[in-house]
């Protein structure tokens, strides 16, 4: 299913590259010319497709498939005008790659039902038992479940305090082909995992901390017997250098580029009410280092007269007209290239919390401070594959996730990965109504 529509958008690419821009180059190919710039863009159309979910046929839905081809397919063409710019030292008329790109858009319309159906047909749902340790991992249990209903068919929910033999036996009784463990300890879940493995049952697991603190140890041979050598993330002088100058060299570039939107941004702010454009909040970054970040203001000027730090929330009335626009486009976020430029903050990393915010949730998790390890970023991998109001937990978790696998790679993937989320209205979206914090109740209560 992949193939066909990979084969079908390089005949749209490859049509309009033949018709239109093979004979306009200044110098003009002989034929290999032309297939290398064809299979240029069948690499980078299926890498982006892959990288924004376009391919996840067994996970996404088909909104959520036709998306991520339209952003994928998009950015291809993006690049390939910028290419072929290049190739004919004058920039191109950019309607020919436009309209090969709604053709595209269209056949991957056309292609995602009948693709999603044939998946789901030729993979149905798996019998599937939940095994949980408290409310916390119950609910999250449920969520993934309920939210890849076509994936799971859930028959049966056990608690953890359940003996292990006991659960084991339930397992094998009951035929199923996936267990999911949701907040269980390390070593009852190993325990279930070995034995899913030994009778060939597919075991998803939602890890815990330490899992992700252990992803990247290099693992020791010492005195003949293998050790996972863990310690705080020590990035390779290449790669902090070169973080450092991608900060500077693209933060320029961004800058420049932005410079119409913040300039419109900054009128309508003013013009509305006045007040000041810029919002200065002092925020956490490496090792706990506070600094003034820098955003666009999107509420009224009084939000905090009650001196209560907190989070924004949904349908905060708080939030001015203009804020409720920049906000949802995330231009209220474009002043931080300042902060990126003066070295607080990385184009990637985690989101940089306010101190006191931080401080809430540390007493709730205190594993929270591991995510200072590395500079807070513009961007990052809770930012993308997270929300607004997305539980601290689960945030750290994807954050200790990033620091974990810290390369140009997957610096890369993320800053690409963050043009999806930009007209997702519910990346954005608050916490509930009462809350500071993105705290959930059972997390109030210390229970996670």
């Amino acid at each position: 299913m992949q193939f066909v529509l990979v084969v079908l958008n390089t005949a749209v690419f490859a049509m309009v590259w033949y018709l239109y821009f093979a004979d306009r180059l200044d110098k003009p190919f002989y034929a290999k010319g032309d297939y290398a710039v064809i299979l240029l863009f069948v690499v980078v159309y299926s890498l982006l497709a892959r990288l924004y979910g376009g391919f996840a046929l067994t996970i996404s839905r088909i909104t959520e498939l036709i998306y991520s081809q339209g952003v994928a397919l998009l950015i291809s063409y993006g690049i390939m005008y910028i290419v072929t710019g290049l190739l004919m030292r004058v920039w191109p008329n950019p309607v020919p790659l436009l309209l090969a790109w709604a053709v595209s858009c269209f056949f991957a319309f056309l292609w995602a039902r009948p693709a999603n159906k044939a998946t789901n047909r030729i993979c149905p749902p798996t019998r599937t038992i939940l095994i949980y340790l408290n409310e916390e991992a119950h609910k999250n249990g449920k969520a993934i479940i309920r939210s890849l209903s076509w994936r799971f068919d859930l028959e049966q929910e056990i608690c953890a305090s359940t003996p292990t033999q006991e659960i084991c036996e339930t397992i094998r009784e009951s035929g199923v082909d996936t267990v999911m463990l949701c907040g269980i300890a390390s070593s009852q879940r190993n325990d279930i995992l070995k034995f899913c493995i030994m009778n060939d049952i597919r075991c998803m697991v939602r890890p815990n901390i330490g899992d992700f603190v252990m992803n990247s140890a290099p693992i020791l041979q010492m005195d003949n017997l293998p050790v996972m050598m863990c310690q705080r993330a020590t990035p390779s002088v290449v790669y902090a250098a070169g973080k450092r100058l991608a900060d500077l060299l693209l933060g320029l570039v961004g800058l420049v580029i932005a410079s119409p939107f913040m300039l419109v941004a900054a009128l309508a702010i003013k013009l509305y009410d006045g007040g000041p454009v810029l919002f200065r909040q002092t925020r956490l970054t490496k090792d706990g280092r506070k600094f003034e970040i820098l955003k666009f203001r999107s509420m009224r000027v009084d939000a905090e007269k009650d001196g209560v730090a907190r989070l924004a929330a949904k349908a905060d009335d708080r939030i001015t007209p203009v804020g409720k626009v920049i906000r949802a486009c995330r231009i209220d976020e474009l002043p931080q290239i300042i902060n990126i430029l003066r070295g607080d903050m990385s184009l990637v990393g985690p989101r940089p919390e306010r101190p006191e915010i931080a401080a809430q949730y540390e007493e709730h998790i205190p594993e929270f401070a591991l995510r200072l390890q590395v500079k807070a970023g513009l961007t990052g991998y809770a930012q993308v594959y997270g929300k607004y109001n997305t539980a601290p937990y689960d945030k750290l978790q994807m954050d200790l996730m990033y620091i974990a696998q810290q390369s140009f790679v997957t610096d890369l993937k993320i800053i690409f990965a963050t043009i999806k989320i930009l007209f997702v209205p519910e990346s954005t979206e608050g916490v509930d109504q009462g809350q500071t914090t993105a705290i959930s109740e059972p997390e109030q209560t210390g229970v996670q």
